[in-house]
């Protein structure tokens, strides 16, 4: 799945976004029109490999607890 070319600020807007715990991927979908694959490969794209590794194993384990979390 392909990332549709994004402005420099929509870019970090959206991995601001992915970022905090405070925003849903459905969030990122209504602004962006991203799907939650679609973050995943920006997100790969644009951190360091540690530094995805750990917001993935963040996101997991709070969607593990909440069901409504991304």
């Amino acid at each position: 799945m392909e990332v549709p070319n994004l402005e420099e600020h929509e870019v970090s807007e959206i991995i601001e976004m992915a970022l905090s715990d405070h925003t849903s991927f459905a969030q990122i979908k209504i602004q962006y029109g991203l799907s939650d694959k679609q973050v995943k490969q920006l997100m790969r794209e644009n951190l360091k490999p540690s530094s995805y590794r750990t917001w993935r194993m963040r996101v997991r384990k709070f969607s593990d607890r909440r069901e409504s979390y991304k």
